[in-house]
């Protein structure tokens, strides 16, 4: 079920939500910010794992405190892709470094898959638009980690000379904007083995 209206409260509830850009991946209020309040008007469910508020795309919120640890914990995390508009055009040479364990100081990263690809022709208009400059290429990537760590797709980019424009959350295991196609602010109950990649 997409957003809206009122919603008979489940335990263990899992939801899947598409965040909108700009908005905080918290439940409380904040001047002049929108927050997931303002989306999900379901009571006593909390993120289970992050996005920041300059990132969009797919959110998993949850009531039940095992099933959010068990998402959220670094041993079980589910493999999650990324759709990245960069300032540039990465070679082979940057991909590589993408794709290998990367030193960003305070962390080396876990091998990923990283590989260009064309713009999405279905991906939504981001409010407000990204800037780009006509003297300056971008070019778009899709990036899959089994990790996540605080901004490290951005910091990946960065540290390859691509910094990110945008960032849109695809895909958590199993479940993504394909299998659940979901707008800017949408969000519907979800299964937890919906989760698990069928091998």
């Amino acid at each position: 079920m997409a957003g809206g209206g009122a919603h008979q409260y489940n335990p263990r509830m899992l939801i899947l939500l598409n965040k909108p850009f700009g908005v905080l991946c918290q439940f409380s209020p904040q001047p002049d910010r929108a927050s997931l309040g303002d989306f999900v008007p379901v009571p006593n469910v909390y993120p289970a794992g992050r996005l920041d508020a300059d990132s969009e795309g797919l959110l998993l919120l949850t009531d039940d405190g095992k099933l959010q640890h068990a998402i959220a914990h670094p041993d079980r995390k589910e493999a999650k892709t990324y759709l990245v508009q960069v300032d540039g055009v990465p070679d082979a040479a940057a991909l590589a470094r993408l794709q290998a364990p990367l030193d960003l100081g305070d962390f080396i990263t876990k091998p990923c898959r990283a590989v260009r690809i064309a713009e999405p022709g279905w991906l939504w208009q981001r409010d407000p638009p990204i800037r780009t400059r006509q003297d300056k290429p971008t070019s778009w990537l899709a990036i899959t980690l089994q990790e996540g760590k605080n901004r490290q797709v951005r910091r990946m980019t960065a540290a390859v000379g691509l910094p990110t424009l945008r960032l849109v959350r695809s895909a958590i295991g199993a479940v993504s904007l394909a299998t659940h196609p979901l707008l800017p602010g949408e969000w519907r109950e979800i299964d937890a083995a919906e989760l698990k990649t069928v091998a």
